[in-house]
């Protein structure tokens, strides 16, 4: 092996070699692990590093980083901190309101700021002075600026309850009354979260900024480049960020004492590094019978679901290309949510990852059970959580298939039930009827059933997937399938229940009301029988499962204190879109048998761009083909860190120990994504925009020159 240490250049592939060779060994050892699951055992971070600023792990900071941030560091990084809107997170970036947040999550804004004759969306947005900067209507960013403990008058009041469906009332009415007390003596917009399953509850007091304009959004192709195939994966080559401007009552930028200076050079490799953001959702700390749940039933379906309405909208663009627009983003979205559930789902099924899962657990029942108090108090709890899953399991897809949304169900069912109605109010007396089915307002009712856009090829498509989804989960011996279907399966189906339907046609709507309310309430309509013979049922599952979840939920609020009791601020609670603090290193990870680097560099967008042929979506807008000759290629661009974050934390600030901006997080690698019930600091990695990268992009490509010296200084600058 000594010729392979003959230069600097051959020892950097033997050491890539080496990484690979391990990784390799060690999936190896998973692989053989699955045939001897009891040596799994839980990761010291399975559950999460979303630490809360109530509870801040001061001495695993110490320990991990020789770093003990005081009070007023603690503080200072929460009031630079902005949840934006009720979908993504922010921060303050300048002493002049200035606000940084993903491109993703501005897009709706930079729509709405578009005016006639515009792209924005494809050409980007520079304002290029502050009158420049446009208004968008309701926007709004958040700043939490007061936190305090309630749990105590929380749960007091929950334990008057002597049922666990009184608890849940009781829960509801005391946080509804706190909410309503502190808002009014505050003024602030008040909010009580449940953490740890409801363990402890959390008063959050936020300051809300109206006046928020756009500064700064590039085009779509540097936002999202690389589009659906790239999401969720890295190397990446992202310039997901865009810039916004809070204003004060009197129409000026709002001065702020509280913002992250930013790093002109980032974070280096190993450097510790914090993600500040509102994540939204996470499932760790539910029960193995929970996630078994999620597993073999809820998840499945969703992703079934979601794959049916890809097919079906992608086969109408098909049909219809010139309605691209429309139907790419419903496309990308359900793509994107495919993608996110069917990652959370393979992790669900893998072994390893389960058994972590159940080692934690079996460690946390046995501490329970070695306590005689706790015990008799909270013993009991997990089987009757696995009881009440299921009982949900039975009923669960029954529930789904009868179910109606506006997204995946047919529009003839929901006409059939409005000309039910309309029978229904025909046979009473015309002075008792609703006013919607008299005179000229029940042709407007009618007509309302089929309006202009009434997308016929898509409610078939649908039809059929529903008729589909009937037979999966009721089955084919259900008398209402076979009523409704004559018996028939897939396009048959479809045929049947049309061509003996009277509700797919305005006029022949009315030619059924013609002939009398009673022709109409006797059902032979195929989808006027399923309307009338599936409400009740329907109605039935709903409620069954409203007081399943509902006496789970004190289940597991109770399950939460018992937690809270054994492992105290140990543990972080579940994401619950308030604002938390993960805590990570600059690190790359092993993927595809070699080693994904740090960083990705400018030279790599240009890269991919060539490499897959400028084609969509790869290709690249003017100001960028080619890039200004002072453009440095070799500026690091994106990169990935051992931070813990999932949905919500889009436009999280990433900053060192100083609280300086060194990134922007954007995204997950897609080893992350059963992030959703576990965190494992071998291969979750948080994908983010750099921010020397910003900084190059914003100075030498859009030539913003007075945001590039505003975020230097901290300030404007003129």
């Amino acid at each position: 092996m000594r010729f392979l240490f003959g230069s600097i250049a051959k020892r950097i592939v033997f050491s890539v070699v080496l990484v690979s060779f391990f990784y390799q060994i060690q999936i190896s050892a998973q692989s053989s692990d699955w045939m001897n699951l009891d040596t799994i055992k839980a990761g010291k971070f399975d559950n999460g590093k979303m630490w809360t600023f109530e509870y801040p792990p001061m001495d695993y900071f110490s320990q991990a980083y020789n770093f003990q941030p005081d009070e007023a560091w603690f503080e200072h990084v929460r009031m630079s901190a902005l949840r934006f809107a009720n979908y993504c997170s922010a921060s303050f970036v300048s002493a002049d309101g200035l606000v940084m947040t993903n491109h993703h999550c501005a897009r709706q804004s930079i729509t709405q700021v578009t005016m006639e004759g515009e792209d924005l969306n494809a050409n980007g947005f520079i304002a290029q002075t502050l009158q420049d900067e446009r208004p968008v209507p309701g926007l709004y960013v958040d700043q939490l600026v007061l936190f305090k403990d309630v749990t105590d008058e929380v749960i007091d009041e929950i334990n008057k309850g002597t049922t666990d469906k009184e608890r849940a009332k009781f829960e509801n009415e005391i946080i509804s009354k706190i909410e309503e007390r502190e808002a009014t003596a505050t003024g602030l917009e008040v909010a009580i979260t449940p953490l740890y399953n409801g363990g402890k509850y959390s008063l959050y007091g936020y300051k809300r900024y109206t006046d928020v304009r756009l500064v700064l959004a590039p085009e779509d192709q540097l936002g999202f480049f690389g589009g659906d195939p790239d999401n969720f994966t890295y190397p990446r080559f992202n310039l997901d960020c865009s810039f916004f401007r809070v204003y004060d009552e009197n129409g000026n930028p709002l001065k702020t004492e509280n913002f992250y200076k930013w790093s002109e050079n980032g974070a280096a490799v190993g450097e510790p590094v914090f993600v500040v953001g509102n994540p939204g959702n996470t499932d760790r700390l539910n029960t193995v019978a929970q996630l078994e749940y999620a597993r073999d039933i809820q998840y499945p379906r969703t992703v079934a679901l979601l794959t049916n309405l890809t097919d079906i909208y992608q086969e109408m663009l098909k049909k219809d290309p010139s309605r691209r627009l429309e139907l790419q983003d419903m496309i990308f979205s359900f793509e994107n949510s495919k993608k996110a559930i069917g990652g959370i789902l393979d992790g669900l099924r893998n072994p390893v990852m389960m058994q972590r899962k159940k080692d934690f657990e079996k460690t946390f029942r046995a501490s329970v059970e070695a306590d005689p108090e706790l015990k008799a108090k909270y013993g009991n709890l997990w089987d009757k959580i696995a009881d009440s899953r299921k009982q949900l399991g039975e009923i669960s897809n029954k529930n789904f298939a009868l179910s109606m949304n506006q997204l995946s169900t047919p529009k003839y069912f929901f006409i059939a039930d409005e000309v039910i109605s309309i029978a229904e109010n025909l046979k009473l007396p015309e002075s008792e009827r609703d006013e919607l089915y008299v005179g000229d307002e029940l042709n407007n009712t009618l007509a309302s059933l089929f309006p202009e856009d009434f997308d016929a090829d898509m409610a078939n498509l649908l039809l059929e997937k529903k008729i589909d989804a009937l037979y999966m989960y009721l089955g084919a011996d259900d008398p209402l399938v076979k009523k409704f279907t004559g018996g028939k399966q897939g396009k048959e189906a479809v045929e049947y229940v049309l061509s003996n339907s009277k509700v797919t046609s305005l006029e022949d709507v009315k030619d059924l009301l013609e002939d009398g309310a009673d022709e109409v309430l006797k059902g032979d309509d195929p989808f006027i029988y399923f309307m009338m013979n599936s409400k009740e049922r329907a109605a039935g599952y709903s409620k069954k499962v409203n007081e399943i979840v509902e006496v789970e939920s004190a289940y597991s609020q109770q399950l939460g204190v018992a937690l809270f009791e054994v492992y105290g601020t140990s543990i972080p609670p579940d994401a619950t879109f308030t604002l938390r603090l993960a805590d990570g290193v600059v690190e790359g990870f092993p993927y595809n048998g070699t080693y994904a680097q740090p960083y990705t560099t400018f030279y790599g967008l240009y890269d991919r761009y060539y490499g897959q042929g400028k084609e969509f979506p790869w290709s690249l807008p003017a100001k960028w083909t080619p890039p200004p000759a002072d453009f440095d290629l070799s500026t690091p661009f994106n990169f990935v860190s051992t931070n813990d974050i999932i949905g919500g934390n889009s436009g999280s600030p990433v900053i060192n120990k100083n609280a300086e901006i060194v990134g922007l997080a954007f995204d997950g690698n897609i080893q992350g994504l059963p992030g959703s019930f576990i965190f494992r600091t071998e291969e979750n990695r948080t994908v983010s925009v750099h921010s020397k990268g910003m900084y190059e992009a914003i100075d030498k490509v859009y030539k913003l020159k007075r945001l590039s010296a505003e975020l230097k200084a901290g300030k404007i600058t003129k």
